[in-house]
């Protein structure tokens, strides 16, 4: 074990904060540990070669994102705790001049034995470097929220009661109704907090719970006035501990994890009576890189600016700014860009990357020193630097690191992840959720907190070619009935193709669905409906077997039903469900998935919010109208084209919910309130867009002239779009009494 520093390392004891006086608590430096390994294998095989906190995101190391937030934090010393690749981790933070910045101390502590978080946390104790409350991190988490509220209210807890250890930052996050995985890919959460002390209770991870229902002890109603069952949250991970906590770890051995070993274990243990808070955040961003899929979420949240300052135009150590261009494209300033290619929305573009012609290239990140060809489609992909990409090729919604070659005509199906310097041959398909490596896949499958140690080959194994796992791997890539089973055609598999490079790990049968939920692909489809129809609900009972609420606040005799409560409860699940939808909509336009995908997750949100099909209606037209709006317009008519192509486009979507009259009026009324409030722009083209809806056939006859009348009798205010409309009514029912003369 050895230590780097880039500042003057502190001294003192590793738990003595409670006999220190205030006095010399306020002059203790704002301290930080960072996890610069996540001691588990979700981004093999890509972390055998480089560690996760080094890998690029929007091109900028992770831990150059939770290095920046921190320093911007008011946080002045960091220990960086590395274990696996920690040679590459120290060479990177004294190359990218961190160790020098000034009121910013980094200090590096080095081992080769530590297998979890708990054996880094008791090793820094060890150390003696922290002297007071700490921010606890992981070196992939991404944040733009101030640490100052969060920290005056562990200080006062603290102050108040000196076993309030930790408070833990959470922020909400609906899980999907179907997958029942948060928008980042993790399971989803329950926790129960004491609604006024926010204090945590109860901590549970659908992952780690394989009973299929939760039982909860009935002294949590019985010791506490009332609690909040939480299944919306989401943990930013983000920690502020005391330094008991440190202590706390060394005096358990079997605390391994932070969140299956020590959380859950402080909240069981009624002896030593140490409390655990939380912090909930609502407009700042902060979240932490678990997996493939989240690695694609946070990715794309950095690239809609959600994490300002920490995004591709704002220059931060480890990124090269670039500049922003219209729908969210960003395209650094040394880059050869035939005229002839596309470059979509929600795209950046590295330095010294050349594309070739008629190459489209949409919602993807490349990296620098790229070579793309001609007639290449690029779609939901995140290239790294240096990579080739010859003529004719395909990629979509893959991972690809650097130094590949992908040679004419390959192609990437989604969920696929190209290692580094693999080569794919000629005209080779790579399937499906396939992860390619120049290094051989381990014989053996390592737990979930085992290291990446790259310079430990005794881990990487010849694969097996044993007749049994070829048919495993043939059969999850859908190849088995097609291919005879030859040893040939195992070397030729393994190789990705004529002239290809690499070896494709296999897949086992019960890790297939690991696949597809973790990817940086979207769920397929035929996947959302085989989960919708096995899906069961969860029973939450307490130990008496009597039902709770899956949601919400609980008292110990009774829950309060005071219609204005239950009234404000409604208005905050409907503005929610329209902002749910709109993020739903925004991610398919930019994933470019189908009517009926987009259908599948409305109808799930609507159980989940108890909606009806109006609403529906109503959430999506916003979203539609929102996309028109957002997109480039110099002029109101330029904005109505936008309106017309808008409507084609989306016109099945639209419709479908429309199944009677009184929906489409609920339209028209959302329609009314959107040029009234959220989109006034829209004010002068009511009529125009109006007309156009009925052309479509998606707003009825019947429905405009039952909404003008039923506005006869309403205030002159609530008439303004009643009397833009006067001629286009008067002509529909001139044409509506002609049809019935006729």
């Amino acid at each position: 074990m050895g230590a780097k520093k880039g500042g003057s390392k502190g001294g003192g004891g590793g738990g003595g904060g409670a006999e220190v006086a205030e006095e010399e608590l306020a002059r203790t430096p704002l301290q930080a540990i960072i996890l610069a390994d996540s001691f588990t294998t979700k981004f093999r095989p890509i972390t055998l070669e480089r560690p996760k906190v080094l890998l690029p995101l929007v091109n900028a190391p992770m831990i150059d994102y939770t290095l920046a937030w921190l320093e911007s934090a008011g946080v002045e010393e960091v220990f960086v705790f590395c274990c696996a690749h920690s040679k590459q981790v120290i060479d990177y933070l004294d190359k990218s001049n961190w160790f020098d910045q000034p009121n910013f101390s980094v200090t590096t502590i080095e081992s080769h034995n530590a297998i979890s978080a708990g054996d880094a946390l008791r090793l820094i104790y060890e150390q003696h470097v922290i002297r007071g409350d700490f921010i606890l991190v992981s070196g992939d988490t991404v944040s733009n929220m101030s640490l100052s509220q969060a920290l005056k209210e562990h200080k006062e807890r603290r102050r108040k009661d000196s076993n309030a250890v930790m408070t833990m930052v959470i922020k909400q996050s609906k899980p999907s109704p179907i997958t029942r995985q948060s928008r980042l890919g993790t399971e989803e959460l329950f926790m129960v907090i004491d609604p006024e002390i926010k204090q945590l209770l109860y901590y549970e991870d659908r992952a780690d719970n394989l009973k299929g229902y939760l039982s909860l002890d009935k002294a949590l109603l019985t010791d506490n006035t009332s609690i909040s069952f939480q299944n919306d949250k989401q943990d930013c991970y983000i920690d502020i501990c005391s330094p008991e906590v440190l202590s706390l770890f060394t005096d358990n051995f079997d605390y391994q994890h932070l969140r299956r070993d020590f959380v859950k274990g402080l909240l069981v243990d009624d002896i030593m009576g140490y409390k655990i808070y939380t912090h909930e955040i609502h407009s700042s961003y902060a979240a932490r890189i678990d997996n493939y899929r989240s690695y694609d979420t946070i990715s794309k949240d950095i690239i809609q600016r959600w994490t300002y300052p920490l995004v591709p135009d704002v220059h931060f150590f480890g990124n090269s700014a670039t500049k922003l261009e219209r729908q969210g494209m960003y395209r650094a300033p040394e880059i050869k860009q035939s005229h002839l290619s596309k470059i979509g929305p929600f795209t950046v573009i590295g330095t010294g990357t050349s594309i070739g012609n008629s190459t489209e290239i949409s919602n993807s990140v490349i990296g620098e020193g790229c070579s793309i060809g001609s007639n290449v489609t690029i779609e939901g992909c995140y290239v790294w630097n240096n990579v080739t990409i010859e003529d004719g090729c395909k990629l979509k919604h893959s991972i690809v690191c650097d130094g590949v070659t992908m040679k004419y005509g390959a192609t990437l199906e989604p969920g696929v992840v190209l290692s580094f310097k693999v080569v794919v041959g000629r005209n080779f398909l790579v399937p499906a959720y396939s992860k390619v490596s120049l290094l051989q896949q381990p014989l053996k499958q390592d737990s979930d907190e085992e290291l990446e140690y790259a310079d430990n080959s005794s881990g990487i194994m010849e694969v097996p070619c044993k007749f049994s796992d070829l048919c495993i791997f043939l059969k999850s890539l859908s190849y088995y009935a097609a291919l005879n089973f030859q040893f040939s055609y195992f070397i030729l598999i393994f190789q990705v193709g004529d002239g290809g490079v690499g070896f494709i790990w296999l897949v086992s049968e019960g890790g297939q669905e690991e696949e597809w939920r973790h990817s940086v692909a979207p769920v397929p489809v035929d996947k959302l409906v085989e989960i919708m129809q096995i899906t069961n609900e969860v029973d939450i009972a307490n130990e008496d077997g009597a039902l709770l609420p899956p949601s919400g606040e609980l008292g110990p005799d009774s829950i309060t039903n005071d219609s204005n409560e239950d009234a404000e409860d409604i208005r905050d699940d409907s503005i929610i469900f329209e902002r749910e939808v709109e993020a739903t909509f925004q991610r398919a336009v930019e994933e470019d998935v189908t009517e009926d995908h987009i259908i599948l997750e409305v109808n799930s949100l609507r159980l989940s919010y108890n909606m009806t099909s109006a609403d529906c209606a109503g959430a999506l037209f916003y979203s539609v109208m929102k996309l028109a709006l957002d997109a480039p317009h110099d002029s109101p008519n330029e904005l109505y084209k936008n309106v017309v192509a808008a409507v084609r486009k989306w016109k099945k979507l639209l419709k479908y919910y429309l199944s009677s009259i009184d929906e489409e009026i609920e339209v028209i009324l959302k329609f009314e309130e959107m040029c009234l409030e959220s989109t006034r722009e829209y004010s002068p083209l009511f009529v125009q867009i109006l007309h156009h809806l009925y052309d479509q056939e998606i707003i009825q006859e019947e429905a405009i002239l039952d909404w003008a009348s039923e506005k006869e009798g309403a205030e002159e205010s609530d008439k303004v779009f009643v009397k833009q409309s006067e001629k286009f009514i008067q002509w529909l029912k001139e044409a509506s009494e002609e049809e019935d003369e006729d």
